[in-house]
């Protein structure tokens, strides 16, 4: 418990001392998210066709499909296509409405997941082109309680809990549907079994104070490794999602947001600045030295990676509106994010991403999004060194891992309120960083350039 303590005074110190540097508003409203559709779980933009018998006594139901075709037409590991699903079932409870406990709700979804992973077997790459690859299970995500107090400005949650809808989230990156435009890849790669974010929670606790109109410090802790330890993946080790473990090293983070602009009466276009920390109290293995200090790539190394004590980085998020086209939250938007962490224990250490998202750039479909980005993530000098250890100590050909990066084109186009067709093409740059080949003979041959296209509908019933 004494590392859990330390590590939540550390994140609450870290940022608290510039709340006082902000002043602007942050209208956004908290409710639970859909990591589908980004939206909330009570949207009433819906097919209709879900029986609501409780909703006027605080209990509403919700199902959302998300169904897609992928396919890598050059480059990567081979050529092919595949189809995968995930419906996401979740039940929200309002316990004003029903039990007069004002404040309290609760929050849980169950994903049901179907169909074969693009990057994992066709284009062998870090920043996983679908949001929704995952193993094929049925597993609960997340399960939670809030309490808000001091007329809504500070919420308490607890359960079992994920990070990426509230932390490190730019709005206007929403409609990618590479994982990495939610949760970055750097903390999927650098953090036990990805941290908790899709497909996997974990049991934590979030606390949101809103300081003052403009200004927000969101802070959470989570147990560190939503599946636990072990040498099999990391889904197998949590496949249904119940192991609600509680005694890993602690992983926590931390965020401010300053929201300015926006309103009927504002001078400034809307915008959010966002700054994070993050730490995790765990042992992390060094990408380069072993336990007897020579190279992993040496001989006469120790077969086990030297440890370092916890992890950390920091982050960054910017959001602004550059041009709005009229009502109805129309507008063009600009979104950028960079987060760094240690080399020498991170196979990541430098991550950032950007973009520009049109919503309603036609008149005639209001509704309808369109987006351009890119996201770049840099193999840390520690594992770049190692590639070239082991050039050294071998003599045979070796690929030099230097970098991922991702161009994206997307187009919403919203058929009807509850069903969404969703195009996409993506251009991947140095597969696995410039990872070799493994279907070739030769060590030294790096995975080439992949070109994924990807069709896929979101029905909310």
């Amino acid at each position: 418990m004494r590392r859990w303590r330390g590590l939540i005074a550390t994140l609450l110190v870290a940022l608290s001392f510039t709340a006082n540097a902000f002043a602007k508003d942050d209208d956004e409203e908290q409710k639970p998210v859909d990591p589908d559709t980004a939206e909330s779980t009570l949207s009433e933009k819906t097919l209709k066709l879900l029986p609501q018998p409780f909703e006027k006594i605080g209990v509403k139901f919700a199902v959302t499909y998300v169904n897609e075709t992928l396919a890598n037409l050059t480059g990567g590991l081979r050529q092919g296509a595949i189809y995968e699903g995930r419906f996401n079932f979740a039940v929200d409870v309002d316990f004003e409405k029903l039990a007069q406990q004002r404040g309290l709700s609760f929050h849980a979804n169950v994903f049901q997941i179907h169909g074969q992973g693009l990057s994992r077997d066709y284009v062998g790459n870090l920043l996983v082109v679908s949001g929704i690859e995952a193993q094929s299970t049925t597993r609960l995500y997340e399960a939670w309680f809030e309490q808000k107090f001091a007329g809504d400005r500070v919420a308490l949650r607890a359960g079992q809990l994920a990070a990426d809808a509230e932390f490190i989230n730019a709005s206007y990156a929403g409609i990618f549907i590479n994982s990495t435009f939610g949760w970055p890849a750097m903390m999927a790669l650098d953090l036990p079994s990805g941290g908790p974010a899709p497909p996997l929670a974990t049991p934590g606790a979030r606390l949101r104070v809103k300081l003052s109109d403009h200004v927000t410090f969101l802070a959470a802790i989570f147990n560190g490794d939503p599946a636990g330890p072990g040498s099999d993946e990391a889904q197998s080790r949590n496949r249904y999602g119940l192991n609600f473990r509680v005694t890993d090293p602690p992983f926590g983070i931390s965020e401010l947001q300053y929201s300015y602009g926006g309103g009927k009466h504002a001078t400034v276009l809307p915008g959010t600045v966002k700054l994070g920390v993050w730490g995790h109290a765990g042992s992390f293995a060094d990408q380069r030295i072993s336990a007897n200090g020579l190279s992993l790539a040496d001989p006469a190394a120790s077969a086990v990676a030297a440890q370092h004590r916890g992890n950390f980085g920091a982050y960054g998020v910017f959001e602004q509106a550059l041009y709005q086209f009229g009502a109805n939250d129309r507008d063009i938007g600009l979104f950028a994010r960079v987060s760094a962490s240690p080399s020498d224990r991170n196979l990541v250490d430098l991550y950032a991403d950007g973009g520009l998202t049109f919503n309603g750039p036609f008149d005639a479909r209001p509704d309808d999004k369109f987006g351009l980005s890119a996201a770049f993530a840099r193999i840390s000098p520690a594992a770049r060194a190692l590639d070239q250890d082991y050039a050294l100590f071998t003599g045979l050909p070796r690929a030099i891992r230097d970098y991922e990066a991702v161009f994206a084109a997307t187009y919403w186009a919203n058929i009807r309120d509850g069903w969404v067709i969703h195009p996409s093409v993506q251009y991947v740059l140095h597969p696995g960083g410039g990872a070799f080949n493994p279907a070739l003979p030769s060590g030294g041959t790096p995975l080439k350039d992949a070109i994924v296209l990807a069709l896929r509908s979101i029905t909310k019933f």
